[in-house]
């Protein structure tokens, strides 16, 4: 059995809430009858009954799924006014899901990141919910450290619960230089998988290559698509490390070795699976699948077929993120409940 990490969900609140809005993010009727959700990308609405995302789970040998937002519909960087309310809605939204299936799902709450003092209040409301273990938060915001610096209250806050974060794809609120990608071609795999696996790994030079993490020693940070392209990259950074950078400078290869940071292995195969386990170590791995029928039978497929030992296997699929969970700290009142 398995615990997704990064498993979507989409409330059905939160949908007619965008069903109000004339702007993006907001869901609209086209011209062929079809609702559309507008976002960071134009797609068909697909919303799921919870029977149906619990039948594939069955199916799959998924036991718990932590449900979250995704960041790909921004709600985080809006302004305040208008990040808030969804914000509560859809926290509420995934919080109600755990309530009726207790043993099945947890959950992580988008913030309001616009505004430091709202994003606090939500992420404290927010985890005196049922099923709550901690926050979903923008890549961007860790594109670097001078950048991962403005979320530094929050995680102070955060890192008093030792909650959970998924640092996962998609613009930060007040971005003064957000970053352009011409997909006038090619936007699928130059956007969904170029540009989002570049970010991520910049995300993860800010975690493991800065000393960022050391102010935060309880919670546990979350990346997904194995961090994007480390695995692959790590030998350049080495070489480029010994051959242009002062003698005895620490290599990166060892940072990213003892960082405490989790990837989730969603959308990768096996052999990339075993490059991070070498790289990172099988105890830094966790099952994700995106919270699709597709993406859970793909990763189960990718952990069988990569090869690692089978007590590996097992820390991947379930007690890596067993232990992340396990450290959360629930208010009390809630606790005691």
């Amino acid at each position: 059995m398995a615990i997704d990490l990064h498993s979507h969900w989409f409330p059905i609140k939160l949908a007619d809430a965008f069903r109000k809005r004339t702007v993006k993010p907001m869901i609209h009727t086209k011209a062929d009858g079809i609702e559309y959700m507008e976002s960071m990308f134009s797609a068909p609405l697909r919303t799921e009954a919870v029977e149906k995302r619990l039948a594939e789970m069955d199916r799959t040998g998924v036991e718990r799924g932590v449900i979250s937002l995704t960041t790909i519909f921004g709600v985080e960087g809006l302004p305040a006014d208008e990040a808030i309310p969804l914000c509560q809605i859809n926290n509420d939204g995934l919080s109600d899901i755990c309530a009726q299936h207790p043993k099945r799902f947890s959950a992580l709450a988008t913030l309001p990141v616009g505004d430091t003092d709202a994003a606090i209040a939500e992420f404290e409301r927010a985890m005196k919910l049922p099923g709550m273990v901690g926050a979903l938060l923008p890549g961007d915001g860790f594109l670097s450290l001078k950048r991962a610096e403005k979320f530094k209250p929050l995680l102070d806050v955060i890192d008093r619960y030792s909650a959970l974060v998924l640092v996962h794809y998609g613009k930060t609120a007040n971005d003064a230089d957000p970053i352009k990608i011409d997909s006038s071609d090619n936007g699928h795999p130059r956007m969904g998988t170029l540009d989002m696996q570049a970010r991520l790994s910049q995300n993860m030079i800010t975690f493991c290559m800065t000393d960022f993490m050391k102010s935060y020693p309880n919670l546990t940070i979350l990346s997904h698509n194995l961090g994007g392209n480390i695995p692959f990259e790590v030998e350049r950074m080495d070489h480029r490390t010994m051959i242009d950078l002062p003698p005895g400078t620490e290599l990166p290869s060892k940072r990213f070795a003892v960082a405490p940071v989790l990837v989730d292995c969603n959308s990768l195969g096996a052999r990339a699976i075993e490059m991070a386990a070498e790289v990172y170590g099988a105890d830094k791995i966790v099952f994700g699948s995106d919270g699709t029928a597709f993406g859970m039978d793909w990763t189960q497929k990718a952990i069988n077929d990569a090869r690692i030992s089978e007590a590996d296997r097992d820390a991947i699929r379930f007690g890596n993120a067993k232990r992340a969970i396990d450290r959360v700290k629930r208010p009390m009142s809630v606790a005691a409940e």
